[in-house]
């Protein structure tokens, strides 16, 4: 990665799979290629980095991929891992993800045209998008957006490093800016308690069970009290540590998961990420490539606008 010392530059990072998904559901089905072909999802996906680059100027950017959505050693910790998105299980590789039919067929579209475009595109084979961003944000010597509509990546948001989640509301024309005092105002936690709030709470749409009766609001206190879920896990162990019978029957039941959930919702600082020019470029990196996949594609005006935003 380009290594930034001006302070005033600031490197956005795409959940990419999460922008798409979202632009996918957003744009109707209708947008089409000449050929037929639904491309609501590269459209949009493209009109969202537009308006992204547009409000937020970052200087580079990078659409992180998920090269392994459910690697198998956070499966091996935790089996219920995402299990319900499975479509298709896959012994000796990754798992088939479970997406809608006319969606997978434009996910190389997009990277083609992200490639040509000559914006960095960064998947690392066993890992997800999340530890992608994770490793980026760690490495960063400047301020850091983060694109997601995946709260999970709130554990990201340091004021103190300048990290923020822009979080989608409605398309990315209406974003959350997500910073600590957001996070300690609607959750209790900064960022650094994030992950273990998530721990503690569970998440039904990853597959990750929680602790039984212990809910967010529940998480939260028990975080204030004894600072994160170390701080949890010795009270438990001390008769005069200010936990109800309940809690302390409950966490120490959950005593296997919470030994192996902190791995699994934390994400990787230490992806062998690939040397990649992350600056933002203001021209194609392949005009003639761009020019056959516009045509090809029907991307137009969602195209045109993107390539007149980067030139500036």
């Amino acid at each position: 990665m380009r290594s930034v010392t001006q302070r005033t530059r600031r490197l956005m990072l795409l959940d990419t799979a999460s922008l798409y998904f979202r632009a996918y559901f957003g744009v109707p089905d209708s947008v089409r290629a000449p050929d037929g072909t639904p491309v609501n999802a590269v459209r949009g996906l493209l009109e969202f980095i537009d308006r992204l680059v547009r409000d937020h100027r970052p200087h580079s950017l990078v659409a992180c991929m998920d090269a392994d959505w459910r690697p198998a050693w956070r499966v091996e910790l935790i089996p219920s891992y995402k299990a319900h998105r499975v479509a298709e299980e896959v012994p000796s590789g990754a798992d088939v993800e479970e997406v809608p039919d006319t969606l997978s067929p434009q996910v190389p579209v997009i990277e083609d045209v992200l490639d040509a475009l000559g914006i960095a595109r960064v998947g690392v084979a066993g890992y997800e998008a999340d530890d992608v961003i994770g490793t980026f944000t760690t490495r960063a010597t400047t301020p850091v957006d983060i694109v997601t509509g995946d709260r999970d990546l709130f554990q990201l948001v340091d004021d103190a490093r300048e990290v923020r989640v822009l979080y989608p509301l409605k398309g990315v024309g209406s974003l959350q800016i997500t910073d600590e005092s957001l996070l300690r105002q609607k959750y209790g936690v900064g960022g650094a308690g994030y992950a273990d709030l998530a721990l503690l709470r569970g998440d039904p749409s990853d597959g990750l069970p929680g602790v039984p009766g212990i809910g967010e609001k529940t998480a939260a206190k028990l975080l204030a009290e004894f600072g994160d879920l170390a701080g949890i896990l010795a009270a438990v162990g001390k008769p005069a540590a200010r936990l109800t019978p309940t809690q302390r029957k409950r966490l120490t039941e959950a005593a296997p998961y919470l030994a192996v959930a902190p791995k699994v919702v934390r994400v990787a600082a230490d992806v062998p990420l690939p040397a990649v020019d992350t600056e933002l470029p203001r021209a194609p990196r392949d005009p003639a490539a761009l020019d056959e996949l516009a045509t090809r594609w029907g991307l137009g005006g969602s195209l045109r606008r993107l390539l007149d935003t980067l030139a500036q």
